[in-house]
This record gives C-alpha cells, sequence and structure tokens, in this order.
C-alpha cells in the first residue's frame, strides 16, 4: 500500500480507503432504497479487518449510512486505534415520516458529532464533512462556525465538504473562493469526470481530494451485464437501471483494451486511471466482504500518461453527453 498527504493537514492516507456505505446494509427511507441491500455484520467487521491488514488506514462513512450502522461497526472493529483515521459526515436527516432532508443547522451538527463520536468510540474524528451541502447552506456561514468550533474543541481534527454528483461546481467554488475547510470529497470516475478541471485548483490551495464512487455502483468491475438487476433494498435498483447498464457497458468497451495491456482486472484500471490525477489523495471504493477487501487493494498500476489521456478523450467524446444525463435521470 502506497500513502498520500491529504492536503496541508498532518493526516498521511492509504491510497485506497475503505468506502463504508455499504456495510450499513439495506436502510430504507420510506419506500426509497438508501443502502446496498441486506449485509451480515460478522461479514462486514471480516471486510474491516482485511482491508486494514492490507494497509488501509482510512475508512469513510457518514451517520445516515444504514442510520449509524456502518459507524457502528467501525467503532466496534477500531474504536480509538490511533494509526486508523476515520472521516464521517453529517447533514441527512429523516423526517418522522421517513423521508429524506438536510440539515446543516448549528444545534444538529453538534449534537450528531456527539453521537457519531459515541457509535465510532473516538474522542475525535479525523475529517468531518458536510455531506453534500448547498451553496445556499455554506453562504449562512452557521455551518461554517460550528464545524471551526469543533475543531477549536478538539472534537474534530480537519472538516470538509462531500460535492454532490453531478454539479459539483458552485460548492466547490464558492469553497474555494472563501478558503474554508480543509478538504473534499468529490466523485471521480472513467464515466464521471466533472470535476477534474477543479482538481488542480483544490491541490494548490491546499485542500485534500476524496474520490468516492471510483467503481461507478459495481458497475466498472465488470460483474455486471445488461440482464442484472437488484433487490429493492439496494439503491442500485433505480440507479443502474436497464438503461444506464445498456448504454454504459457498451461505451466502455474501448476502455478495457488497456486493462489487457497493464495485465489487471477491470476494477484495477478504474482505481488506477483516478490514481493517475496526483492532485487527488486517496479513492474509496465500496467494500462489503473481505474478498472485495483484497479485490480493491490489488491490481493497481501507474498507468502512462497518454492512456490517462485516452480515458479522458474517451469521457469527452462518449460519455460526457452520451451517459452523464442517463446517470443523471436515474439518480
Amino acid at each position: 500500500m502506497e500513502y498520500r498527504q491529504f492536503g496541508n493537514t498532518d493526516l498521511k492516507v492509504s491510497e485506497i480507503g475503505f468506502g463504508a456505505w455499504g456495510i450499513g446494509g439495506g436502510a430504507m427511507a420510506g419506500d426509497t432504497p438508501i443502502g446496498w441491500g441486506s449485509t451480515e455484520d460478522t461479514i462486514s467487521v471480516e471486510a474491516l479487518r482485511r482491508a486494514y491488514e492490507r494497509g488501509v488506514n482510512f475508512f469513510d462513512t457518514a451517520n445516515f449510512y444504514g442510520l449509524g450502522r456502518s459507524e457502528t461497526l467501525i467503532g466496534k472493529t477500531f474504536g480509538d486505534h490511533a494509526d486508523v483515521i476515520v472521516a464521517t459526515k453529517v447533514g441527512h436527516r429523516l423526517t418522522d415520516d421517513a423521508e429524506i432532508y438536510t440539515d446543516y443547522s448549528a444545534h444538529h451538527i453538534r449534537e450528531a458529532c456527539e453521537q457519531s463520536l459515541l457509535r465510532l468510540q473516538r474522542d475525535t474524528i479525523d475529517f468531518y464533512q458536510l455531506h453534500t451541502a448547498k451553496v445556499s447552506d455554506l453562504r449562512g456561514g452557521e455551518c461554517i462556525e460550528v464545524m471551526n468550533r469543533l475543531v477549536e474543541e478538539g472534537k474534530v481534527r480537519y472538516w470538509g465538504i462531500s460535492l454532490n454528483t453531478f454539479h459539483p461546481e458552485p460548492e466547490a467554488e464558492y469553497v474555494l473562493e472563501n478558503e474554508i475547510g480543509h478538504g473534499f470529497q468529490v466523485v471521480l470516475n472513467m464515466l464521471n469526470q466533472r470535476i477534474v478541471p477543479l482538481l488542480n485548483r483544490m491541490s494548490a490551495a491546499g485542500y485534500g481530494v476524496i474520490a468516492r464512487m471510483p467503481l461507478q455502483f459495481g458497475l466498472l468491475t465488470g460483474k455486471f451485464d445488461t440482464a442484472a438487476r437488484f433487490d429493492a433494498n439496494d439503491h442500485r435498483s433505480f440507479r443502474l437501471t436497464p438503461e444506464v447498464l445498456r448504454r454504459s457497458l457498451a461505451a466502455l468497451e474501448p476502455a478495457w483494451a488497456l486493462r489487457e495491456k497493464y495485465g489487471i482486472t477491470k476494477a484495477g484500471l478504474a482505481l488506477s486511471f483516478i490514481l493517475s490525477f496526483p492532485e487527488v489523495s486517496n479513492v474509496i471504493p465500496g467494500i462489503k466482504t473481505p474478498k472485495q477487501a483484497v479485490m480493491n487493494t490489488s491490481d493497481i498500476v501507474r498507468l502512462e500518461k497518454e492512456d490517462r489521456q485516452m480515458l479522458q478523450q474517451l469521457y469527452e467524446d462518449k460519455f460526457q453527453d452520451e451517459l452523464m444525463p442517463v446517470m443523471e435521470a436515474a439518480g
């Protein structure tokens, strides 16, 4: 495992982190799935431990993942291990009628932070993130003030914002212009390269950059075909629609020649592409099983410059206009 500096902080993070949304299980918001289907906690703990054994020191979760279940599992597995870096998020909530809404009030952030610390069995959150906050939330200043206060109090070491999946620019620009926080979490993969033009500015300004959704919900692993279907408690049931699968799998065919060139898996190519950007601190593939922990920490290579450029050109020529609107429409 290789390690990179997280922006201007003193955090040195494993290039491959552990995306812990999946281990939250098949949580629901009314009839809407907000998880990755049913899971077994014993297998989830094994996955966490296996990743740690393979050099993963960065675990990314949220209080919304499994409605606290993901954080609880990380806390039970690692507690306050000094060599484990934990990032979590705040802002997504459910109403009494189980509908999703966002809350970036100082009261909620402070209360949620205390609850996350208890579940994680830690005294401090290493990297606390506003979970897809909008410019309108940031402009009021209340959430920024309380995040800074939590740092001063020692409950949080560093904080940042997890950006919107398809339209990250407004919030990224606001953070950069106002020099707030310490890092970003962004969507970056071969199919969605929307954030690439901003990476250099983020890095130059000293921000750490976490890349999420590197495998596009498993689509870039090669394990799904056009007939793939998902359980009702799996959010991929509406994200990876038959239309998304059909069009994405066909469009990706030219990219897989690079997999053969480097002798790696499709997942390995997808992760290596993201890590070919030096501005990226680390990438957090979703991991639910020990097997996935091994798969997602293997086959990482250094792509030659022209090969990364080829994948970027493929995005600009084909994915950007043909696939991104279809994926966005699916959610």
